[in-house]
């Protein structure tokens, strides 16, 4: 992983789509600090499609389409979009066609098995508002939980016949052969008329669960609170900025926003 300073002016011209995660690379500390917030605002400015891909439930995507300055959001780990259509303001959706709702059996007993088997783990605050997706909670309350535990739910849901993958406060477990790559690029090609061009795609995580983001795309970058996963991570990103969670962000979009300067005050 090379500092952001070493970003060339070659590599960064052709970025048309700014893709983030938002828990832990947005976030600091579970809040979304200002400087974040106004990074979104500066990249819409220069012209670029803005897109948060994550694996927050379908709940918190409605909100973010309608209110954040963005051009839609992936979210579930892939398995859904939302977007609002710029001339009617309605909010369209899609989803993966291999997502399976969350009332599957086995997504069930991953459940009641890694509650047993796993101390202190607990449902997401967020399950309620999910559709497809099982979010186990090792990090984002009280008890903070070592990465162990996560690792054993997400042996459990493998088990079980699920896939699972470990953000910095979940463990999200899913039924389907999907993932954020695979509708980010369903997003971007069918709504936002992407050609398939990687060096267009700019990706910025922090965890386990953005590694297909990493592994495809050549302009990738991290938070540096990334650190703590390298050891889970075959495919690390390209870049790493100095600072963490929404700080770092900000200086990601600072790196790239050198190379590209604001076009228009007409936003949406």
């Amino acid at each position: 992983m090379k500092p952001l300073d070493a970003l060339t002016e070659a590599e960064a011209r052709p970025a048309r789509f700014v893709l983030m995660d938002i828990d832990g690379t947005l976030t600091t500390g579970g809040k979304l600090p200002a400087e974040a917030y106004a990074a979104l605002w500066r990249l819409k400015a220069a012209g670029f499609a803005v897109i948060p891909v994550t694996g927050r439930p379908a709940g918190w995507c409605d909100l973010i389409a309608r209110e954040w300055p963005v051009d839609g959001v992936v979210g579930e780990n892939g398995a859904l979009a939302f977007w609002e259509d710029r001339s009617s303001r309605i909010l369209r959706a899609a989803y993966h066609p291999q997502a399976a709702r969350n009332n599957h059996p086995a997504l069930e007993r991953i459940r009641e098995r890694s509650l047993q088997e796993i101390p202190g783990l607990r449902a997401a605050k967020d399950q309620f508002s999910r559709l497809f997706d099982l979010a186990l909670d090792f990090a984002e309350e009280e008890p903070v939980l070592p990465l162990e535990a996560a690792l054993r739910a997400k042996a459990i849901a493998e088990e079980e016949g699920a896939q699972a993958k470990i953000s910095s406060i979940h463990v999200n477990i899913w039924m389907g052969t999907y993932d954020k790559l695979s509708m980010a690029e369903l997003f971007l090609t069918r709504q936002l008329g992407w050609g398939g061009a990687l060096e267009e795609v700019v990706f910025a995580g922090d965890s386990p669960n953005d590694e297909p983001m990493f592994a495809r795309f050549p302009f990738t970058c991290a938070v540096a609170n990334i650190r703590q996963y390298q050891g889970l991570i075959q495919y690390p990103p390209r870049f790493i900025a100095a600072q963490e969670g929404g700080e770092g962000f900000a200086e990601i979009a600072e790196a790239l926003l050198r190379f590209h300067p604001p076009r228009s005050r007409r936003l949406f």
